[in-house]
């Protein structure tokens, strides 16, 4: 294996990769090691951990490649993935979030449990382990493997398989508290290795005599520095990417991703108080900002800088990085990429640990000890660790990994948002109505991704034969699944109304009728964050 990378950024690499499995062990050494501990931080996570927890585990080596890469192709159209996110977390604070907390529950299937009953429980969790072992942990895997054997020309199998033992060991360690203390120290250096980049972009574009905003709209394609766009639009028409597909199918991901995916929403019921598990989702929603100009920009700006250079739209970052950075620096984004990558690896695995101890193996046997679920859980990360490096090889088969992350996801995300949604504010739902409308949303779900997907299906018979792309199939899949949870829960006997009211809103008055009493309530904060969004969508759009 040769390695084409200077010494000190290598240097830089291992002290990063000794100094997290460090930082992790040690972070948890004085802790004693129960249930409520490894799963959940002891319950006592502040919000400014909980925001950057929940920014790290988002981030993964995939966003930074491929945002980069549709920066290239496509311009600031991808950035409504990164801004329409913070709108699905103000969802999160103000209303998930105060359900989570006052249960007091370990697992969002735990919660469908209270709501509906344990059918729809085992099979939420069922659907979480799969979501994490091939969107989170095993696509994410080969995507680090592929950029560092771009940039250092390290092995894939190589990479992937120092990367897995190392985030495997903290994560199996120290649970939940490590994961999220590693993943603060890796928001850092991730922001902070993306600011470097940006800034030498755009000093390199300065350089050519591009100066001001009118000259680089000049030097870009006509499109390519809007966010939003028309079916009328070239982009609009080939990708699917139209401001309603955003606005009616991301919702649907949205709320799946950040309101009812354990590997995301574990740091929330950790909180320390109800007010932490609502301004750390707040948090995490400004930092959501950032990605449009630290990871979509400079892939813009390598369009105008290296465009005869990148023979292939996910070459940018490589690039970029290669051409820009001096040694030393090299060293830093890499290990930036590392800090992307292991963050959302260990959220996934730790997931994954609490999903197995606490909806399986707790239910199966109530008496189980504290301590045979610490056990089960570890042994339940190194076993999922082990499947998603067989599934991680299997990741060059996909044209776009960053396109083929949204494309599973708008499997699955669906018939989740209906009944979590549809649980929590309407109270006639049923039981019998979340169990079939997962059944049912799952199995279309896969369905339609399988005939969509050309590698299997020979053809993409929805998004080239009919122009449905995965944001309007996700929307319509989760139209479909409405309509089932409302028929199914009209043919079948309401549930008893005690059992639901601590459970469910009673309307938009129960979140807006308590009383404004200083300026950082959720609520406050929530409008002062949609109101920036909507601003830099005026001024971007």
């Amino acid at each position: 294996m040769k390695l084409n990378i200077a010494p000190l950024d290598l240097a830089i690499i291992l002290v990063y990769l000794i100094g997290i499995l460090i930082i992790g062990i040690v972070s948890t050494r004085r802790q004693s090691m129960n249930s409520e501990n490894y799963f959940l931080a002891g319950r006592g996570l502040g919000w400014i951990s909980i925001g950057a927890a929940l920014f790290a585990s988002n981030i993964s080596t995939i966003h930074l490649t491929g945002l980069a890469a549709d920066g290239f192709r496509l311009g600031l159209v991808v950035g409504n993935f990164e801004w329409m996110a913070s709108f699905t977390l103000v969802l999160l604070a103000v209303i998930f979030a105060p359900f989570y907390f006052k249960t007091k529950i370990s697992t969002l299937p735990e919660f469908l449990e209270k709501r509906y009953d344990s059918r729809s429980r085992t099979f939420l969790a069922f659907m979480a382990v799969i979501g994490a072992l091939f969107i989170h942990i095993g696509i994410s895997l080969y995507a680090g493997a592929i950029v560092f054997q771009n940039f250092f020309g390290l092995n894939v199998y190589f990479s992937i398989l120092v990367i897995s033992i190392i985030t495997t060991i903290y994560t199996v360690a120290g649970g939940l508290r490590a994961v999220v203390i590693t993943e603060n120290v890796q928001t850092v250096i991730l922001i902070v290795g993306s600011c470097l980049l940006t800034i030498l972009a755009i000093t390199a574009v300065r350089d050519i005599g591009i100066l001001g905003l009118e000259d680089l709209k000049l030097a870009l394609r006509s499109d390519q520095f809007e966010m939003l766009h028309s079916s009328d639009s070239e982009i609009g028409k080939n990708n699917g990417y139209t401001w309603y597909a955003f606005f009616l199918g991301y919702p649907v991901l949205g709320i799946w991703y950040w309101c009812t995916d354990q590997t995301i929403v574990q740091r929330v019921l950790g909180a320390k108080t109800e007010r932490d598990a609502q301004l750390g989702p707040l948090f995490a929603g400004i930092l959501k900002i950032l990605p449009v100009f630290i990871i979509i920009l400079p892939g813009i700006l390598a369009f105008v800088l290296f465009e005869k250079q990148i023979a292939t739209p996910n070459d940018t970052l490589p690039v970029l990085i290669n051409e820009l950075l001096p040694v030393g620096l090299k060293g830093i984004f890499a290990a930036a990429l590392l800090a992307a990558l292991m963050s959302t690896i260990a959220a996934a695995l730790n997931s994954c640990s609490s999903l197995v101890a606490v909806d399986i193996l707790k239910r199966l046997n109530p008496e189980v000890s504290d301590e045979r679920m610490v056990k089960v859980g570890r042994y339940t990360a190194v076993f999922v660790m082990m499947l998603a490096i067989l599934w991680s090889t299997q990741g060059g088969k996909f044209d776009s990994i960053f396109q083929a992350i949204n494309d599973m996801a708008g499997a699955i995300a669906p018939p989740i948002s209906t009944v979590f949604l549809l649980g929590i504010f309407w109270r006639r739902g049923t039981k019998e109505a979340s169990f079939i409308t997962l059944i049912f949303g799952f199995v279309i779900g896969i369905f339609l991704f399988l005939i969509d997907f050309d590698t299997i299906s020979g053809a993409k018979y929805i998004s080239d034969g009919l122009g449905i792309h995965f944001l309007m199939r996700t929307w319509w899949v989760f139209c479909l699944c409405c309509i089932v949870f409302v028929i199914v829960s009209y043919f079948t006997p309401a549930p008893n109304k005690d059992q639901v009211k601590q459970i469910t809103w009673d309307g938009p008055k129960d979140i807006f009728s308590k009383r404004v009493d200083r300026w950082s309530d959720a609520r406050v904060l929530a409008g002062a964050l949609i109101l920036l969004v909507a601003i830099l969508y005026y001024l971007l759009g």
